[in-house]
């Protein structure tokens, strides 16, 4: 048995220079064999990198423009335009195309929250809510306020069981003292609407338990008391 490779220390060396000269030579080998599918592998990676940092590339750029663009149409949105904001006017963009034509910029992604909301203000439900489910923020307030208008939208359309879905997102989505009542209490409503008074019993007593100095506790026991007296019966 011959003996092992070691250094001056004693240490078991792991890869003597002839067995890493035959790793090198069976992987050359291996290269030879497989050669085009290696080949393709690799420029398979190189093409996706590349389109990858070139779709970058393009996103950066269209980003200023679009972010020009959505600062001009704010004003209208902000001044109650709806249709200029959706539209455009002057020359300028609107909402909608904006939302269209900057897909993948921030800007365009806001467009859609912006042109969801005007459009829930116009009574165009299924638009409002097909804009703002295109809608993704990190922001947590905005996420919720974005669910809580889905849920507006569909209450509209006399489909409660769908705002309730979206209304029980926006309560339940990183809850804070301000926002969360009022979402509780359109959840309430809807469970109402929906002919589900046990569960809107409940969902008005987590308004006054969690949140008691809320605005929403005095109407909140009202409509629960009322409740009670139906559900009792």
């Amino acid at each position: 048995m011959s003996k092992k490779n070691t250094d001056e220390s004693g240490l078991e060396i792991i890869e003597t220079p002839e067995a890493l000269a035959g790793q090198i030579n069976k992987a050359e080998v291996f290269f030879i064999k497989n050669r085009k599918i290696v080949l393709g592998v690799v420029g398979a990676i190189v093409l996706a990198v590349a389109a990858f940092a070139g779709y970058r590339f393009y996103i950066d750029g269209q980003e200023g423009t679009a972010q020009d663009a959505l600062a001009s149409v704010v004003y209208d949105f902000e001044a109650d335009s709806l249709q200029k904001a959706l539209n455009g006017s002057g020359g300028n963009e609107g909402l909608l195309s904006i939302a269209d034509s900057y897909k993948g910029t921030d800007a365009s992604n806001l467009a859609n929250f912006y042109a969801g909301v005007a459009l829930l203000k116009q009574g165009k439900y299924d638009d409002a809510i097909s804009h703002l489910q295109s809608f993704s923020s990190s922001d947590l307030l905005i996420h919720a306020r974005a669910q809580s208008l889905i849920g507006d939208a569909y209450l509209e359309k006399n489909q409660p069981a769908e705002a309730i879905s979206h209304y029980k997102k926006a309560a339940d989505y990183e809850k804070n003292e301000y926002f969360t009542p009022v979402y509780l209490m359109k959840l309430a409503i809807a469970q109402e609407k929906a002919n589900q008074p046990a569960d809107a019993v409940s969902t008005y007593k987590r308004v006054i338990d969690e949140f008691p100095l809320s605005s929403e506790v005095v109407n909140a026991k009202k409509y629960m008391g009322v409740l009670e007296g139906q559900v009792g019966k």
